[in-house]
């Protein structure tokens, strides 16, 4: 593939090698490569006809299905792009996204189980969707509103047919190696996630990359895309296994059984996900050995426990391997080798995807000098596969990069001898939850807009074992909202994974005087919080001690 290559030249390569090839696996359904062009062309044409040209932007709010998909690569063809949206987002979140991407067009589906997306919509500020001039929706019945915030509401038509379409399809001139593609969010240091862009040729070209460098060309690869495609580690998974010419099984949301039925009926041999994924998917799968088609199942580790869960895991069968990766610089960015010793294979890192193409360095925090192996600072990679640039944030997107074209990771690591690295932690205070990297700063903003708090302090601890946020409130004594008050206006608001499983109210927070003047001292918020948590668990275990007296003694 050419450096600067379209996202379609993936399509036009798989047409090629064997056009009746299985691409997709969605349900019952089988979808080969040519099938899939005709759907990427359909949603193109669609696109068209609903006003979408080029330059502009489709905001997509779905499970993964494999319309998502197709609405990506139409929207390549005619230069549009495409904002992805966490389907755990909620109002707050969608406001500020469909705000700045200032998208033309907010595609959903109108209820998936539990999720009201039409509900949720309802409250946006009119400012923040003055762009918007439809909203499409799938899967809608005769039911389906005329007008959802006072926009139109159209269908999503012929987007689920797989017959071919006549004549082929012609490149139009908005196909763009330059074109933007998509935006994903990504946690900053405000308030608001900014949004990362990412042009076709990025995306292409690292699809390609990884598709070697994973052994997604392999004969027997198949791909489960179990996480979502509104962020990076799940989109990119799909494009490097459909780039690789392995077929892609798709999950609309990861669930434990769901996943092993179909790791086991299709042979999947390539997956990616947290550790508490797979923690799930073992615990729903019987057999000692219940994966033996597995070759590559990489993970980033989100939770304690990581090398006790990884030996857990190698017992039955599965060799868990380390990547690495981010927003901007794409998922899968780079991985461990998969003969490696244990230890090493399961470290975050490894070796780049795009090997010689890409360069690490490591500087040191203090001094900004750059270090040798072996020593830790933060992580710089310059990468054919890093981001153009942050929606319209120039002081951020510089901030990010080095004047010769490192992106500032904001990640410490170190290198190791052979040119390899390893991931250790991140830098800033950010937190790890349901696998999101999520700033503090944005659950805090919103507890401080509930009516009678005055400041709040996220940090994380962990509760029945996984990272849940945990909120320091300060009120005002004379209008001071009770904690399950505080909880439901988030609830309301942001994402579950978000809202803080304890809230508890503290007159002040610890500080400590630096020579920048007062900060709040969240290490000592952490320790805080683990101490409540303990001492809630040391009570609920004295009342299950004296409730099993009481009844032994009922017995006597």
């Amino acid at each position: 593939m050419p450096q600067h290559a379209i996202l379609n030249a993936l399509i036009e390569a798989r047409l090629a090698a064997g056009a009746s090839d299985t691409a997709f696996i969605d349900g019952d359904r089988t979808i080969s490569h040519a099938q899939f062009d005709a759907l990427a062309e359909r949603a193109a044409r669609w696109l068209e006809a609903e006003g979408i040209g080029a330059g502009e932007r489709v905001a997509v709010w779905l499970v993964n299905r494999i319309e998502w998909l197709a609405l990506l690569f139409g929207a390549a063809r005619i230069g549009a792009s495409v904002v992805a949206v966490n389907t755990r987002y909620r109002r707050a979140e969608l406001e500020h996204i469909l705000g700045k991407s200032r998208a033309k067009m907010l595609v959903l589906q109108l209820n998936f189980r539990k999720i009201d997306f039409a509900a949720e919509l309802q409250g946006i500020a009119p400012g923040a969707i003055a762009s918007l001039r439809k909203i499409a929706v799938l899967d809608a019945d005769d039911a389906a509103p005329a007008t959802l915030l006072g926009k139109p509401v159209v269908r999503c038509a012929g987007l689920d047919t797989l017959d071919a379409l006549d004549p082929a399809r012609e490149r139009r001139p908005g196909e763009s190696a330059e074109a933007p593609l998509v935006l994903f969010t990504t946690s900053g240091t405000t308030k608001a996630p900014k949004l990362v862009v990412h042009p076709q040729h990025t995306v292409a070209g690292h699809s390609q990359r990884a598709a070697r460098a994973y052994g997604f060309a392999e004969p027997g690869a198949v791909m489960l895309a179990a996480l979502p495609f509104c962020g990076v580690f799940g989109l990119n998974g799909a494009l490097a296994a459909y780039a690789g010419g392995a077929p892609v099984v798709l999950i609309d949301t990861f669930d434990g059984p769901q996943a092993a039925r179909l790791v086991q009926k299709h042979g999947v041999t390539h997956t990616f996900g947290s550790d508490e994924m797979y923690r799930r998917l073992l615990e729903s799968a019987e057999g000692e050995r219940p994966f033996p088609s597995a070759r590559f199942f990489g993970f980033a580790a989100f939770q304690p426990g990581l090398g006790t869960f990884a030996a857990h895991a190698q017992t039955r069968g599965v060799q868990l391997i380390g990547l690495y990766g981010s927003s901007e610089v794409q998922a899968l960015f780079s991985l461990q080798k998969r003969e490696a010793p244990f230890e090493a294979r399961i470290e975050g890192g490894g070796y780049p995807a795009a090997g010689e193409a890409a360069r690490i360095r490591i500087r040191d925090l203090e001094s900004g000098e750059l270090l040798p192996p072996g020593m830790s600072g933060e992580i710089e990679i310059a990468s054919p596969g890093n981001f153009a640039h942050y929606l319209d944030n120039p002081e951020a997107t510089a901030e990010a990069l080095t004047p010769d074209g490192f992106f500032r990771t904001g990640d410490i690591g170190f290198l190791r001898d052979d040119g390899s690295f390893v991931y250790q932690t991140r830098k800033g205070d950010a937190i790890r939850l349901a696998g999101f990297l999520v700033n503090p700063v944005e659950i805090e903003d919103e507890i401080k807009a509930v009516d009678g708090v005055e400041d709040a302090q996220v940090v994380s601890v962990e509760l029945d074992g996984q990272p849940r946020p945990v909120a320091f409130v300060i009120a005002n004594p004379s209008n001071a909202p009770a904690a399950a008050v505080v909880q439901g206006a988030l609830r309301a608001r942001v994402a579950a994974f978000k809202v803080p499983a304890r809230v508890w109210f503290v007159d002040a927070f610890p500080v400590t005087q630096s020579s920048n003047g007062v900060k709040i001292q969240r290490a000592r918020l952490r320790e805080m919080a683990v101490q409540r948590v303990q001492a809630e668990a040391g009570l609920h275990s004295d009342l299950h001690s004296d409730l099993h007296s009481g009844l032994r003694s009922g017995l006597r």
